[in-house]
C-alpha cells in the first residue's frame, strides 16, 4: 500500500510539472500585445538562459579599410569620416582624397567567404546561437533589401545573400539564428544620424525602417534579435511595443530581443558591453563583447588588446557564474576569411566545454557567485594621463571596479598653482599632506600656493564602471597648462616617476548548479587543496574533477569544505586555464 500511494503521488507530481510546462508553452505562445505589460507578461525563452554561449559576426563594407584607433570600434569607420578623426586621414592618404566610403562597397568581394565553414567553426566552440549583423549604422543591408538598393550585398560586393546563406548553414548544424539591426542610419538621406535632429525621426521611422524591419524577419524569421543604435531616441519613436509584439507573434514562442529599444524600453534581455559583468539575475542577459578591443576587424589593433584563450574563458567562466552568458565577436576579413588567431580562440574555448560543459549549460547561479581574492598591482608611472576605454591597467586588474593610488614628489618654482584633474569617476589630489581636490565628482581643481623645492604629491582614482581615464594637470600665472611630469618616486630616490598601486578584487573560484550537482570552477588551479566557503554538505557527496574519473577526499569544519586536491597529478587534468570541482 505505502509503494502504490508513493507511485501516485510521484505521478501527480510528474502531471503537475507537465501541466506547469504546457502553461509556460501557452504563455510564449499567446499573441503579444503591443504594451510593455504584455510583452513582459510572456517573458523569455528558457533556451536563451541555458544557451550561455553565442557568436556575434561584424562583417560589412568596413571590413575593407579594417581599421581604427589601437581602441577604437573599426566598425564605426565611416562615422569616423563624419568627425575628421584618424580615419580620415588613413583613408585620404591609402585611398587618396577623392575616395568616398561607398568606393569600398565593390571593393568588399567575400571571394574565400564559405558559410557552412563559419557554421562548423562556431559548432565547434561549443556556441549555441549566432548573431550576424545585418544592417549597421552605415546602412548597407547584408540581404536584398528593397529598402536599400544598391546599398545591398546581393546588388553590390559580395552579390549574395549573406544573411540567408549563413541561416541555412547555421541551421544545419542545429544553433539558433539570430540578426544585429541597427534602427538608424548615417547615410539614410530621410534621416542622418548624429547629422539631422533626433526629433525628426518619425518619417525615417515609418516610411523605412519599420518596413525594412519587417522584411527582414518575415524572410528569415530569426530566434535572436538584437537591435542598436537606440540611445538618442526614446522606445516610443522607435515604436518598440509595437515591433516587440509583432516580432514575437511572428516568430513564436523561442523568439527574444535585447534591450536597446530606446529611453523607456521595458524589457529585453541585458546586454553589458566589455565590462566586468553584471549582477543582475531580474531577466537574462549575456555580455557582448570582441576578442579583442573592436567588433569590426581592426587591423591596426596590437596582440595585447586580444584576450589569451585562458583569460577568454575565465572571463566567461565569471560571467556565467553571476547568471549570465556571453556574445563573443568575431570579425572577419573582406575576404571572409575568419582570422587565424581568433580562430583558435573559439577552438579553444571549445574544447574546455567538451569536458566541463556541464558546469556551464543549463546551470542556474549558486547563492553566492564567487570566492574573491585581493590583487595588487605595483608599477612606475611617469605621468597620470591614461585612457584605459575599455580596458584596465595591467591584465591581472579588472577592467571595472579597481583604484589607484600614486605616490612621488616634484619641484617646482615658488607660485600658486591650478591642479586639475580629469576623470569621468572619483579622484583625489593631496600635495604636502593636505587636500587640495577632496572629490572630483563634485569639484575637478583646486589651488594652492606653494614655495620653491620639492613637494610630496598623492593621486587617488577609483574606478566604477565603464570608460576608465584620469589625466593630471597644473598651470599658473607662468606656466601653461600641461599635464604634469617629470615625478621621482621618493624625495631621496633617483627612480622617475609615480609610485603606482593598483588594486581590485577579482573572482577566484566561481560556482554554478546544477539539477543535482554544485559545480565549484577553480580559476587558480589548487595545488593540494581547494577550500569553498558554501552549505554543510550531504555527508555521502561524492566530490570529482571533471575530466577524471577520481573521487577525491573532503572534510567539512567550521563552515569551509576542504577538497584534498594532493592526489590529483598532471596527466589527470584534462582542460587548462579553469577548473571544475563537481559536488553531487
Amino acid at each position: 500500500m505505502k509503494n502504490v500511494l508513493i507511485l501516485r503521488i510521484m505521478k501527480a507530481n510528474k502531471t503537475l510539472l507537465i501541466i506547469a510546462a504546457l502553461l509556460f508553452s501557452n504563455l510564449l505562445s499567446a499573441q503579444v500585445e503591443p504594451t510593455w505589460e504584455s510583452i513582459n507578461e510572456r517573458g523569455y525563452p528558457q533556451w536563451f538562459s541555458d544557451a550561455k554561449l553565442g557568436i556575434f559576426i561584424h562583417w560589412g563594407v568596413y571590413s575593407v579599410p579594417a581599421y581604427a584607433s589601437l581602441e577604437g570600434y573599426a566598425e564605426w569607420y565611416y562615422r569616423g569620416l563624419t568627425t575628421n578623426d584618424d580615419r580620415k586621414a588613413f583613408q585620404e592618404r591609402i585611398y587618396g582624397k577623392d575616395f568616398k566610403y561607398e568606393n569600398f562597397a565593390p571593393m568588399w568581394k567575400a571571394e574565400l567567404w564559405n558559410p557552412d565553414e563559419w557554421a562548423e567553426l562556431f559548432k565547434k566552440s561549443g556556441a549555441k546561437y549566432v548573431l550576424l549583423v545585418s544592417k549597421h549604422h552605415d546602412g548597407f543591408c547584408l540581404w536584398p533589401s528593397q529598402y536599400s538598393p544598391n546599398w545591398n550585398s546581393v546588388e553590390v560586393g559580395p552579390h549574395r545573400d549573406i544573411c540567408g546563406e549563413l541561416t541555412d548553414a547555421v541551421r544545419r548544424k542545429g544553433l539558433k539564428m539570430g540578426f544585429y539591426y541597427s534602427l538608424p542610419e548615417w547615410t539614410s538621406p530621410i534621416h542622418r544620424w548624429y547629422e539631422d535632429p533626433d526629433e525628426n525621426i518619425s518619417t525615417y521611422v515609418d516610411t523605412h525602417m519599420i518596413p525594412q524591419f519587417k522584411e527582414l524577419i518575415t524572410r528569415y524569421q530569426p530566434t535572436v534579435l538584437f537591435t542598436d543604435g537606440e540611445w538618442r531616441n526614446s522606445a516610443e519613436q522607435w515604436h518598440a511595443t509595437e515591433l516587440i509584439s509583432w516580432y514575437y507573434n511572428t516568430v513564436g514562442k523561442d523568439a527574444i530581443v535585447n534591450d536597446r529599444w530606446g529611453n523607456g524600453q521595458q524589457h529585453g534581455f541585458r546586454t553589458p558591453e566589455y565590462s566586468a559583468g553584471i549582477t543582475l539575475t531580474d531577466r537574462p542577459w549575456a555580455e557582448c563583447r570582441g576578442l579583442g578591443r573592436s567588433f569590426g576587424l581592426n587591423r591596426n589593433e596590437p596582440l595585447e588588446n586580444y584576450m589569451t584563450s585562458d583569460e577568454l574563458i575565465r572571463h566567461f567562466c565569471v560571467l556565467v557564474a553571476a547568471g549570465g552568458g556571453m556574445t563573443l565577436n568575431v570579425g572577419p576579413a573582406a575576404d571572409g576569411k575568419i582570422p587565424l588567431l581568433q580562430q583558435e580562440r573559439l577552438l579553444d574555448l571549445g574544447h574546455w566545454l567538451d569536458i566541463n560543459g556541464e558546469a556551464i549549460y543549463g546551470t542556474r547561479p549558486y547563492k553566492k557567485f564567487y570566492e574573491m581574492k585581493p590583487v595588487t598591482v605595483t608599477r612606475n608611472d611617469a605621468e597620470i594621463n591614461f585612457d584605459w576605454k575599455r580596458n584596465s591597467p595591467d591584465p591581472a586588474i579588472s577592467c571595472d571596479h579597481f583604484q589607484a593610488h600614486w605616490q612621488g614628489v616634484f619641484s617646482c618654482m615658488a607660485d600658486t598653482y591650478t591642479f586639475e584633474i580629469q576623470t569621468d569617476d572619483k579622484a583625489k589630489l593631496v600635495i604636502d599632506g593636505n587636500t587640495v581636490i577632496e572629490d572630483t565628482r563634485k569639484a575637478k581643481s583646486g589651488k594652492m600656493k606653494l614655495a620653491q623645492g620639492q613637494h610630496s604629491i598623492e593621486v587617488f582614482y577609483e574606478e566604477d564602471e565603464f570608460e576608465a581615464t584620469i589625466a593630471l594637470y597644473w598651470s599658473s600665472k607662468k606656466r601653461e597648462k600641461q599635464v604634469m611630469k617629470d615625478f621621482q618616486v621618493g624625495a631621496m630616490l633617483p627612480a622617475q616617476g609615480l609610485k603606482a598601486t593598483y588594486t581590485c578584487e577579482q573572482p577566484n573560484i566561481c560556482y554554478t548548479q546544477g539539477k543535482d550537482a554544485l559545480y565549484a570552477i577553480a580559476l587558480d588551479y589548487p595545488e593540494d587543496q581547494l577550500v569553498l566557503e558554501i552549505d554543510q554538505p550531504a555527508d555521502n557527496m561524492k566530490v570529482t574533477l571533471l575530466g577524471c574519473p577520481k573521487t577525491l577526499p573532503w572534510k567539512y569544519k567550521d563552515g569551509q569544505l576542504f577538497i584534498d586536491t594532493s592526489g590529483l597529478k598532471y596527466s589527470d587534468l584534462k582542460s587548462s586555464a579553469a577548473w571544475v570541482f563537481k559536488m553531487k
